[in-house]
């Protein structure tokens, strides 16, 4: 119909001469040689059928790679996250829905240095050997022992699922990175230089977000640097061996009593955060959100200690923003506790 109305409005010069009483054969004809109606009828309908370029299909393996990641492609890649936000990266399971989903990507975007140890099967079960993959923490010098780490010849006697093989003793160094603003930097140039290399077309916007998200880094650091210089060598419990990068970088020490947190504090957790207490002059207690926290926060109290939460950045909304929001409540939750 829309050819038609077309045809009636603009009148080819075929229309003209079937007017003047030529053929059938002689328009058909007249028509092959001029161009003018079949071609001008039908091109639009080409251009329409022609397939756009796909969009990159990236997936993400858990929340703060999503964040990253999606800073740098907005719209212009669709980009799944593997794991549930709020899910234990270190114990997770790959489901045949991961495996799927790694089979269908272009691109896979995971952390390194051991934090997603599912990982290697799931890649080699979903068999696409065009799937590129980015190591976001490439070129960034793991931290081993900066942090004293309390009780690490018993740890916690937790009996993690999937544990027995490999303990989780972070034998590639903490993998914790994307809690340090400036090595989150690092880790955004890397995702921007592996999109790049996957999807050329786009650099340019891949090079325009990462330059946003990193300069909104930047200004992160600038305030965990103001507001901690402050209170320099100042030493903390946690209850999972995250914040060693973060420590690292604005002069405070860390005291992880576990590496891996369990929803509520066992009797030996306690006893080490007692002696830790002790043998570091510790000044504040760090819990984190979705754990019982309520044995913890009356140590805290016997104790004479100041408790705080501060969140590893592992659940939460899909926003890339949102990475900034909870540094900044973690800054203020880290700052209350070492004044």
């Amino acid at each position: 119909m829309k050819i038609r109305k077309e045809t009636e409005s603009h009148p080819p010069l075929g229309y003209r001469t079937r007017r003047r009483g030529l053929s059938v054969l002689a328009l058909l004809l007249l028509s092959a040689i001029t161009g003018c109606e079949q071609p001008t009828a039908t091109q639009p309908q080409a251009q329409e059928a022609t397939p756009q370029a796909q969009q990159l299909e990236v997936v993400a393996t858990f929340l703060p790679m999503y964040w990253l990641t999606r800073a740098v492609t907005g719209d212009t890649a669709n980009v799944d996250v593997l794991i549930p936000p709020g899910s234990e990266v270190h114990e997770y399971q790959a489901t045949p829905a991961d495996v799927q989903a790694i089979a269908q990507a272009n691109v896979l975007v995971k952390n390194g240095l051991g934090m997603e140890e599912f990982l290697a099967g799931t890649v080699k079960s979903a068999q696409n050997p065009q799937l590129r993959e980015i190591n976001t923490s490439q070129g960034i010098e793991p931290l081993k022992d900066t942090a004293p780490v309390a009780a690490k010849t018993d740890d916690h006697d937790h009996d993690h699922a999937g544990e027995t093989d490999h303990g989780h003793t972070h034998e590639e160094g903490n993998p914790h990175v994307w809690l340090d603003p400036v090595l989150a930097q690092q880790q955004v140039t890397n995702i921007r230089d592996g999109l790049i290399a996957a999807d050329p077309a786009n650099k340019a916007t891949y090079e325009a977000n990462a330059a946003t998200y990193v300069q909104q880094l930047q200004t992160l650091d600038k305030e965990f640097q103001q507001r901690l210089q402050k209170y320099p060598n100042c030493t903390f419990v946690t209850f999972h061996d995250a914040y060693p990068y973060l420590a690292n970088r604005y002069g405070l020490k860390q005291v992880a009593v576990v590496q891996i947190p369990e929803d509520q504090l066992s009797p030996a957790d306690v006893s080490n955060t007692i002696n830790a207490v002790k043998k570091y002059n510790v000044k504040a207690v760090f819990g984190e959100p979705e754990v019982d926290n309520r044995l913890l926060k009356s140590l805290a109290q016997d104790l004479n200690l100041t408790y705080r939460v501060i969140d590893p950045l592992e659940s939460g909304p899909l926003d890339p923003q949102h990475y900034f929001q909870v540094m900044r409540t973690n800054l203020q939750s880290i700052e209350a506790g070492c004044r």
